[in-house]
């Protein structure tokens, strides 16, 4: 594994490699506890989104963890805790 950390710049970058953004959306502005419909992110960018995760961390992430994170923040600390417990099982 490569990183340690993923933080909301990561994920803003991933979103914008793999899927753009709307128009209308600012990733810059505050949408840590925005919906990722809200921010023109339907199921297939997510899993875009995921895969790029997945290739650029070195993990497997459940489909789940997009369905039960449906926020930036949420989706942050998820994907975090999943690396703690990668990294304390090593």
């Amino acid at each position: 594994m490569s990183k340690q950390e993923f933080t909301i710049e990561d994920l803003k970058r991933i979103l914008l490699e793999g899927a753009g953004a709307d128009e209308g959306v600012d990733l810059d502005g505050d949408i840590l506890d925005a919906d990722f419909e809200e921010l023109g992110y339907e199921s297939l960018a997510l899993l875009e989104t995921g895969g790029r995760i997945e290739r650029e961390y070195g993990i497997s992430l459940d489909d789940e963890i997009f369905t039960e994170n449906r926020t930036p923040r949420s989706l942050v600390v998820a994907i975090n805790a999943y690396l703690g417990e990668l990294a304390s099982a090593a």
